[in-house]
């Protein structure tokens, strides 16, 4: 029995505890045979795949005994954490997948010269700072010496032939790696099955690669929280598992007509995921190296789906494919799986994979989290028109980092792309994120038809005066991603060209259907604006986060007594600048301040006697000298109020 108080030694690392307890199985109690799970790069290696742990957990409920490997984790061992992750967090174009090309289709390759190289070159020293002054041979020498030497060593210090089932998982740029893994492993050991899934296989994606790719037996396409161990029981039983809904596989050259895939509504019956396997490799590969296990995030599912899209799916948003309709646990499942993580791995970081925050949750699971006074440090994806209340219970629940959906600061760009919100709401997110000590990550994105050079003139205008909030990450024209509004609505968006994406052509043999398994396209809409009218305002966003690599960031706050408000601007490198509001001006600033008000609204709220004419004209002047924000016919003060909230630190 493990001592209730261990001390943790430089070094160490935190035991986990014993496993819990699994669910009986719904047939024999230990099944005969074994299952590997796999995920290759590039994916991220600084947590688990939740896909893999939710997986292992739903098979081994039904007694197949169940082994995961992060395989991802031995490139980043071999080539540097640093170079790894700069990798797989790349996204734009198929640099992941075509370092694997060659693996993966040997003679089909369709860059045997590495024109790749050539052609995205700028791209790629732009992007790829990490490796140092020659990117381009350092790529070269990943792509001819590395990948097959990581490839053999996983071949010749694994196993492979104990299973009889291998499952790759792939999203994004997994493909290319997870073919080149399976296609070894089928030639060694022609007796294992290989079934794939994740977002990669959703759809006509899913049937495509199925058909022309040939060490794919078997694909679930959609959710595989049924029809994973569904199809493993078909397998052991010598039925069919293309009858399985969601199974795909080949009948000759085609794909079979397989079963619709069922959406998966129980969220409250999946199990706790299973991340023993990621910890074990990563220790023993040194990549967590003296950190301790509580510093990783662990990733947690506590809802699928997104209920906004299910009503206005945002144009852009290729998310979720056939599964929009919004789902989520119960509070009390959640507390429940959140605690159990917590002791197993000794951990209070989570990581919610949700695309979306369940509003119900900011009356139930969040108002639980702070009255029985946990201490988690939490990470959602939310909507972005939260109010300060609510900012400030996300805040006292230990929620440190969110992703709202902010994509601009226009709120007539912002309905063109379906987002139900306005500019100065993602405004007065960003205010109050930063007075309760929240990071935020958001972007903002352009492009879309029917927007005007004024909608941009007017958003470069504005930044200046928001450098006290924090940047977005990034800023540049959207993606044309499949099953997003822009790629299949062509009435609205009518477009002089779609295709996909050039760097597909030098990953995938030549024989493959591309605009079928492409999940990013290149397009041109009939109507767009050139791209030098961006450029004013992608300079600003450079210059905002430059900004905020400064040792002092830029700040501007308010003190608020009756009748006076002081304002301290230190937004200016190395400047301040004090402004002093009086009277009902002053009021009408603090009044100003939780939320985007109108001239209307400001009037009958304070009682002042002043018109509605002359408190718009008023807050106007106040605009123009870069402290209020307007909006359309909305104000909304820029200052944050002193005395900012003091979180816990996630440590």
């Amino acid at each position: 029995m493990m001592d209730p108080i261990r001390v943790i030694g430089p070094g160490e690392h935190e035991p986990a505890l014993s496993r819990a307890p699994r669910r009986a199985s719904t047939g024999a109690s230990q099944r005969l045979w074994r299952v590997a799970l796999v995920s290759m790069p590039f994916v991220s290696v600084a947590k688990p795949s939740l896909q893999l742990g939710l997986l292992k957990a739903i098979a081994t409920s039904h007694g197949f005994e169940v082994t995961n490997f992060h395989l991802s984790l031995d490139l980043a061992s071999q080539i540097g954490l640093p170079a790894y992750e700069a990798l797989a967090n790349h996204r734009g174009y198929l640099l992941g997948d075509w370092l694997f090309s060659a693996a993966a289709f040997g003679a089909e390759a369709p860059d045997p010269y590495q024109q790749f190289l050539d052609d995205f070159g700028s791209k790629i020293k732009r992007d790829l700072t990490e490796f140092g002054t020659d990117p381009l041979g350092a790529l070269r020498q990943l792509r001819c010496c590395e990948v097959p030497r990581y490839l053999k060593r996983l071949l010749d210090t694994i196993d492979w032939g104990k299973f009889r089932v291998i499952g790759f998982t792939s999203t994004f740029q997994q493909n290319a790696a997870s073919f080149a893994l399976a296609a070894r492993i089928k030639a060694r050991y022609p007796q294992v099955s290989t079934v794939f899934g994740g977002a990669n296989f959703d759809g006509e994606m899913g049937h495509e690669l199925v058909r022309s790719v040939e060490c794919i037996d078997y694909a679930i396409s959609g959710e595989a929280d049924e029809a994973f161990p569904e199809f493993l029981e078909a397998l052991e039983e010598g039925r069919d598992p293309a009858e399985v809904a969601g199974v795909v596989c080949r009948r000759g050259d085609e794909v079979a007509n397989p079963t619709p895939p069922r959406l998966f509504t129980r969220m409250d019956d999946l199990p706790t995921p299973d991340y023993d396997d990621y910890f074990e490799r990563a220790e023993a590969l040194g990549l967590l190296g003296t950190e301790p296990r509580h510093r990783v995030p662990i990733p947690f599912e506590s809802a699928r789906g997104c209920w906004w899209g299910q009503k206005h799916h945002c144009t852009f948003c290729g998310l979720n494919a056939d599964g929009m309709a919004f789902r989520a646990k119960s509070p009390q499942r959640l507390l429940a799986e959140l605690a159990e993580l917590a002791r197993r791995y000794r951990t209070f970081r989570f990581e919610a994979v949700d695309n979306i925050l369940s509003m119900s949750y900011l009356e139930s699971f969040l108002p639980r989290l702070v009255k029985e006074d946990y201490h988690y440090c939490l990470f959602y994806e939310t909507k972005a028109n939260l109010r300060r209340d609510q900012l400030k219970l996300l805040s006292e629940a230990g929620v440190r980092s969110i992703q709202p959906g902010i994509e601009s600061l226009s709120s007539r760009v912002l309905s063109l792309m379906d987002k139900g919100v306005t500019a100065s709401a993602n405004v007065n997110l960003l205010r109050w994120a930063a007075y309760y000590n929240i990071s935020v990550t958001w972007n903002i994105i352009w492009g879309f038809p029917g927007e005007t050079e004024a909608d941009y003139r007017e958003q470069t205008a504005l930044l200046p005066h928001l450098v006290h909030l924090q940047p977005p990450l990034s800023a540049s024209r959207i993606w044309m991603e499949r099953y997003s509004p822009i790629f299949f609505d062509r009435e609205r968006f009518p477009v002089r060209r779609v295709a996909p994406e050039t760097s597909y052509f030098y990953v995938y043999p030549r024989r493959m259907r591309h605009e079928r398994l492409a999940y990013f396209f290149d397009y041109e809409f009939a109507e767009a604006m050139p791209e030098a009218v961006y450029e004013s305002l992608e300079l600003r966003v450079r210059m905002w986060q430059s900004a905020w690599e400064r040792p002092v960031r830029p700040t501007m706050t308010f003190r608020h007594s009756p009748g006076l408000v002081r304002i301290d601007d230190r937004r200016a490198c190395g400047e301040t600048t004090t402004y002093t509001l009086t009277g009902p001006l002053a009021e009408l600033y603090a009044a100003s301040s939780d939320r985007p008000q109108r001239a209307a609204g400001l009037k009958q709220k304070l009682g002042i006697d002043w018109s509605t004419e002359k408190i718009e004209t008023t807050l106007a002047g106040l605009c123009d000298r870069g402290i209020t924000m307007r909006d359309g016919d909305l104000f909304l003060s820029l200052a944050l109020p002193v005395g900012a909230a003091t979180p816990y630190v996630c440590d």
